[in-house]
Parts: structure tokens; sequence; C-alpha cells
């Protein structure tokens, strides 16, 4: 057997999976990552402890499956992305811990570039919004605070990368200082449209050339992991940011098709091909994983409270003991009795970009249960994909194509069944749970096997991708468009000021 190993560096955890040839987990381990509240606001990383936990599980995956680094064929690397690290070139130490996605100490930067104008000339080029999400503003950041990090990075001696670049320094012990074409389109320093760094761009921010990675396709060479570490040279070949590579894992290989991962926020992407399309309806254009020297796009948006309102139930209300019990809860009632949660605890995110909306629950009455609310808020979840599918179908259609008719599923919350059937209903497609549900490391290991020619190419992989189950509408199209209207109202009582 041929087996490859995807190494998922995220924002709580970082994970090591080995899957076989066919796709299938053969094992996995996990250890947890330290967050790090600096102040209100800020989200950090120890940049040394990401690297170290990632190694651990790496180690840890191998002996679980009973393997050793000669029977991996290739290795793939998935990440948080955005989160931004800054390290010495000849230490390999880290300036300053790694500034999270999540960080919004840039924000003063993004409104002082919406100020002055800029804001245009980034989406045409990043086909991103002026957001402190981004690595642009967190890089500047580093080096106008870091006592001496603008003179270092100047003069060559420091290296900026999202994780995926940081863990490939350390796995190739400072001979590979690159990123993929995916990551790279979520630092606002990239023109996704020629897939180069962006000379403006890099102005606008003053940020040195130097500190960049070389950006590659998503499934290439991107060296080899040192011996020692493993206990035999590994080659990598496969890297994407998280969401890239679930699509990729999903096997949404051409335009129209689009997938949802369900997690503590939620993240929908479109994939449109070769066209680069300028969202009108609040989302964000980005590149999609990338098998070649070919720019691929796809148009993404984000719900920031999905699964995290289950943990909010579960933490802040105290309403059940563990999220796996939020189904057996919300069936207990037919419906959630005029109940609307709107939860915007930390504003509303795509297509509605509210930063000052806060969580509401309206419809509620003296015969309003616990059960009612468990159902209100799984149903949030649904009513937010779905605004962002919407906004997705509008894009597609107004540059020329179809409407999406199916979307693919993963992330943890997708096993819940009766969230999934609420998805469906509302949408009015079926919606469609992949047998293996990992699959944002899957994209990676997948990647890692093209680039290294274990697969022959994307249509061996279409014809791997399994469905598990398919959830079809059972709701009639005026009635979920009744409760639709419902959900966009609650949203209006929530943003008022």
């Amino acid at each position: 057997m041929t087996y490859l190993l995807a190494l998922d560096q995220g924002t709580s955890s970082s994970r090591s999976i080995v899957f076989d040839a066919q796709g299938h987990v053969v094992a996995q381990a996990q250890q947890e990552l330290p967050q790090i509240y600096p102040q209100p606001g800020w989200v950090e990383h120890n940049p040394l402890l990401i690297w170290q936990t990632q190694l651990d599980t790496a180690r840890a995956v191998l002996q679980k499956a009973g393997l050793q680094a000669r029977d991996i064929h290739a290795l793939g690397i998935t990440n948080q992305r955005e989160t931004t690290v800054v390290w010495n070139r000849k230490t390999g130490q880290p300036i300053h811990n790694a500034i999270v996605w999540q960080d919004r100490r840039a924000e003063p930067a993004c409104a002082l570039l919406r100020e002055q104008g800029h804001a245009e000339l980034i989406q045409q080029r990043a086909g991103l919004l002026v957001d402190a999400y981004f690595s642009g503003t967190k890089l500047q950041w580093i080096l106008n605070n870091v006592p001496g990090a603008r003179a270092q990075a100047e003069a060559g001696e420091l290296a900026f990368g999202t994780v995926d670049s940081w863990l490939m320094w350390q796995l190739t012990g400072g001979t590979v200082h690159a990123t993929d074409v995916s990551n790279a389109s979520r630092t606002m320093l990239f023109n996704i449209r020629t897939n180069q760094w962006d000379d403006e761009l890099l102005a606008l921010l003053d940020i040195p050339r130097q500190l960049l990675p070389e950006v590659r396709p998503s499934s290439a060479d991107f060296g080899q992991v040192r011996p020692e570490l493993l206990g035999q040279a590994i080659r990598i070949s496969g890297v994407a940011g998280d969401q890239q590579s679930a699509l990729f894992g999903q096997a949404c290989f051409s335009a129209g098709m689009a997938k949802n991962t369900y997690g503590t926020g939620c993240f929908m992407l479109m994939h449109t091909g070769e066209r680069f399309q300028t969202s009108q309806n609040g989302l964000l254009t980005t590149s999609a994983a990338q098998t070649g020297p070919r720019a691929e796009f796809a148009i993404e948006g984000s719900v920031f409270v999905g699964g995290a309102v289950v943990q909010w139930l579960r933490d802040g209300l105290n309403a059940i003991q563990s999220s796996s019990e939020v189904q057996q809860l919300a069936q207990s009632v037919p419906d959630a009795g005029g109940v609307m949660m709107v939860p915007a605890f930390t504003g509303l995110g795509a297509p509605y970009w509210n930063p000052e909306a806060r969580g509401t629950i309206t419809g509620i009455t003296r015969g309003t249960t616990l059960a009612h609310i468990a159902r209100a808020a799984l149903e949030s979840i649904a009513f937010q994909s779905t605004a962002l599918l919407e906004a997705m179908s509008l894009d597609a259609v107004a540059a020329g194509g179809s409407p999406v008719t199916e979307l693919r599923v993963d992330g943890g919350a997708c096993v819940n069944d009766l969230l999934m059937q609420m998805q469906a209903d509302l949408l009015g497609i079926p919606v469609v749970r992949p047998a293996v549900i990992e699959t944002t490391a899957l994209g990676a290991a997948y990647l890692a096997g093209l680039g290294s020619g274990l697969y022959a190419g994307l249509d061996e992989l279409s014809q791997q991708w399994r469905a598990e189950r398919t959830f079809v509408p059972q709701l009639a199209r005026d009635l979920a468009r009744e409760r639709i209207a419902h959900w966009e109202r609650a949203v209006r009582q929530a943003t008022a000021t």
C-alpha cells in the first residue's frame, strides 16, 4: 500500500492524518494549541509551539498507523490561513508571536487604507475587502512595532510567511521559503490575476519584497522533510490554505461546484474556474488550489458564528452538557415556535459585513422552551449559510453561469442530520455529505499525491469522492422563502442602530 501524510495545522489544534491511496483515513493524531490573548481583540500563537505540536502529531500518527517514513509517498500541508509569522533567516527564531487571523489590532491601518481610497484597487488586484483579517496589515504591524524589525527586513535578514511557509521552513531545515497561491491570495499583497506579488500593493503597505516567500502552485515540489525528523526524507508536494484544501478534498474542481465547511464558523466556497469575478454581493474573490501554473479562482463567504452557537448553548446558557445533545433537544419540538436567533456575537460576516451587529433572540412567548431556542440556534447556522449560497448564485448568474445545484458539506457540525436537513429545505437543492468528512486534510493529501505522481489527474480523484448521505429538500419552496424572509427581518433587527 502507498500512503499520504497530511499535516493539518489549525487555529485550536495541530493534527496529522495518514490516508491510503483511496482517500481512506488510516490513523490520526491531534494536539491542542494554546491561545494567547495579550489584550482585547488580540490573538496570538507561539510559532515554536505551532511547529512542535505539528511535529509531535506527525510522529505520533506514523506510530499509530504502524508505518515508517519510507511507507509515505508524499506529504501535504494545510493550515489556518492569514496567520502571520516573521522569523530570522539565520537563526530560524521568530521575532514575535504569530498574529492569528482572528486578531483585530491592524484595524486602524485598514481604516486608513479605506479612507485614502485604496479599497477598490485592493479588491481588483487581491480580490479581497480591506480588513484586518488578512495578513498584509498584520505583517505591517510587526515591522512597525518590533524594535529593529523594519531595518532587518530591508537588509534581507527576515522571512515572512503564513503557517504553511513556517512549517515548510522547519521541515526542510531552512532550505525552502515558499508558499502556495491559495495562502498568498489571503495576504492582501498578492495579485491573484497574475499570480505574482504586487509591487503597488507592497508599496501601499510599505512591505519590503525580500521578506516574501516564493509562490508555487498548490501541487508542486516544496522540498523534502529532513530525514532526522521522521526517520527518512519525505517529499512535500501539496500545500493549500484550509478552505481551499477542503474545496479540493470535496472534488469541487470545476466552475459552479460549491462546498460549505461547518466548524466554529462556516466557510463556503464556489469554484469559478479560470474566471476572476468581483462579487457584487458581499463575497470575496480568492485563488483556488492550483495544480499547475494557470490561475483558478473561487468566490468565498464566511459566517463568523456557526457551530460556536452550540458551544454558547453549552457553556453560556448551560442548556446542554455536550454539543452532541443539541440535535436531540432540538428534535423534541416540531419547530422553533416562531423563535428566531441571530448569533451576531462578534458582528455579522458575509454577505452582511456588519461588525456592529449584536446577537438577538426574537419571537419569544410564554410557551418558549430551551428546546425552541436550541432549534432556533441550529436554524441560525442554516439561515446564515443560505444567505451565502444565495449571494453566490446571484454572482454566478450575473457572470453568465448557473445557480449552484448541489452543496457538498464537511466539518464537525455536518454530522448533525437535523441541521443538514434544515439546510437542504432552505436551499431547495441537495446537500451532500461525503464518506470522508476530513476533507481539509484529504485535500492536502490529494494535492501531495498529484504533485508526486501518485495520481494521474483530477478525473481519478473525482471518481474517488464518495457520498455518505444526500439530504433532499422536503419543504415547499414558498414556505422556505417565507422562512428566509422571516430570517432577513430578524437580521435587520440585529443590525438596527
